[in-house]
């Protein structure tokens, strides 16, 4: 009997001494697969800084160390290099942000794109471009101001405007003969200080902001009058694109089927569900060789809500309405002759006189104050979508609008969980703060303790409190200013 005992206990013994063994053996592949993750993580985090530095240098590094250029980088102008220590590249009456002098760079975030610009020559003969600046980004106040607005803010403090990196980025496929800009009165004379190289024929000045089809149509009618081939892509002053190949690449293709009588759109791929851009919903295949990409567009898009934003992405059928349009300046005015006849008539006379300096100003003073103001999608690209006259090149790059404050944070670089300067970062002491963005303009110390996501914005005249969630409402307090009387600070 106790036999059977004692050989019962060992066998106890010896399952248990089995089941601890088994244990320990988990246990130490469970550690021997962390101590694996860790080195992943570790290497992960080497491989992210390094990426980080080739897009901030705008080179990238091939296989044995050696670094080498994507061979698409967009060259630098020979306009002078402003190296401001400011957003604020002109002079004006709001004083610097103190920043260490930085270095131009071709565009905002550098060339890293992934696809090959598949052209030997990036000039296209016969492309004009036309850059529409107007807007104050008043979602952007009090940075950016009426007399002062963002496209002639280097928001990210490498030495250029949001309007001179447009100008670097679309160089290469024209020429400065062959770039025009659409401006109010009160800004041409800044834009002349920023683009010494934009010739004085090709700045037009509308005496009123008209929204976007007058002012695209404007430039179309002049230049249709100068050049009846002229083909036209519309780009605006105050956008931030990523990856110059792939943006070379989808307005070249852009250009191929506007020959055909299109009215040509390029629509970005989504990268969230965004409840602020306009959508365009993908047709059928064009069906050209040299434009292999491009499709009809279905239907245009208003700003959804976040759950119809969702279900767009989610079909993959859609992009976003980013506002470039590529084009026949003829084709263009063709379109209006149906759509908007009454503009079509105005801007033609307009157009007619615009070279003759006699002539153009009051020809302006009969018909511009008469012209509707709209929007050329509402007004030409919905119904011409409809009519099956509008295509689309979805396109690869990385774009923004840079419509807040918010979209400017993540634009911004940052140590982890902090939040993002523009301005000098001595001028920025924080305790326990995690995201957010601050922008030291008025020189004094700005100190955060214990909030996170906050936007602050301290210029000498005015203070700017308020959370990423709600920085698409800062318009809603320049309404309010104007309304309280302090109209001089807007």
């Amino acid at each position: 009997m106790s036999q059977q005992r004692a050989s019962s206990q060992a066998n106890s013994l010896g399952n248990i001494e089995l089941m601890f063994k088994q244990i320990m053996e988990v246990v130490h592949k469970s550690q021997l697969e962390i101590a694996e993750l860790r080195s992943e993580t570790h290497e992960l985090r080497q491989a992210n800084a390094s990426l980080e530095r080739q897009i901030k240098e705008g080179i990238q590094y091939n296989g044995n160390g050696s670094r080498f250029g994507t061979g698409f980088n967009t060259p630098a102008p020979s306009s002078p290099q402003l190296r401001a220590k400011s957003p604020f590249l002109s002079p004006a009456s709001i004083p610097s942000l103190a920043v260490p002098t930085s270095i131009f760079v071709p565009s905002p975030l550098g060339d890293n794109a992934l696809s090959q610009f598949p052209f030997t020559c990036r000039e296209i003969p016969g492309f004009y471009v036309v850059i529409p600046a107007g807007g104050a980004g008043t979602r952007l106040w009090p940075l950016s101001r009426e007399e002062h607005p963002k496209f002639l803010l280097d928001l990210t403090l490498k030495g250029r405007s949001l309007i001179q990196a447009t100008w670097d980025r679309l160089l290469p496929l024209t020429s400065a003969a062959r770039t025009t800009i659409v401006a109010g009165p009160a800004h041409v004379r800044k834009i002349r200080e920023q683009l010494p190289d934009l010739l004085a024929h090709n700045i037009f000045c509308e005496p009123s902001a008209k929204d976007s089809l007058a002012a695209i149509g404007l430039a179309a009618a002049i230049l249709a009058h100068r050049d009846e081939a002229a083909i036209i892509g519309s780009f605006a002053a105050d956008h931030m694109i990523s990856g110059d190949d792939a943006f070379l690449a989808a307005v070249a293709e852009a250009v191929e089927v506007a020959k055909q009588d299109y009215l040509v759109t390029i629509g970005i791929a989504p990268s969230h569900p965004s409840t602020g851009f306009g959508y365009v919903r993908l047709g059928e295949k064009v069906g050209m060789s040299n434009a292999p990409n491009a499709r009809l567009v279905s239907s245009f898009k208003e700003k959804p809500d976040a759950r119809t934003a969702a279900a767009y992405i989610k079909t993959g059928n859609y992009r976003w309405n980013a506002g470039m349009f590529v084009t026949k300046a003829t084709f263009l005015m063709d379109l209006l002759k149906e759509y908007k006849p009454e503009m079509h008539d105005g801007l033609m006379k307009i157009a007619a006189a615009w070279d003759d300096e006699s002539l153009r100003q009051k020809v302006l003073d009969d018909i511009w104050p008469s012209l509707e103001k709209i929007a050329i999608d509402n007004a030409v690209a919905e119904p011409a979508a409809m009519d099956r006259r509008v295509a689309v090149v979805p396109a690869t790059f990385g774009w923004d609008d840079v419509g807040d404050f918010s979209s400017l944070a993540d634009l911004l670089p940052a140590e982890s969980n902090q939040p993002r300067v523009l301005g000098d970062n001595n001028l920025v002491l924080t305790e326990q703060v995690a995201g957010g963005i601050v922008v030291p303009g008025s020189g004094r110390l700005v100190t955060l303790l214990g909030v996170d996501d906050l936007v602050i914005v301290d210029m000498p005249d005015t203070l700017l409190v308020t959370t990423r969630a709600r920085s698409q409402e800062v318009k809603r307090i320049v309404k309010k200013c104007k309304e309280s009387g302090f109209k001089q600070l807007l």
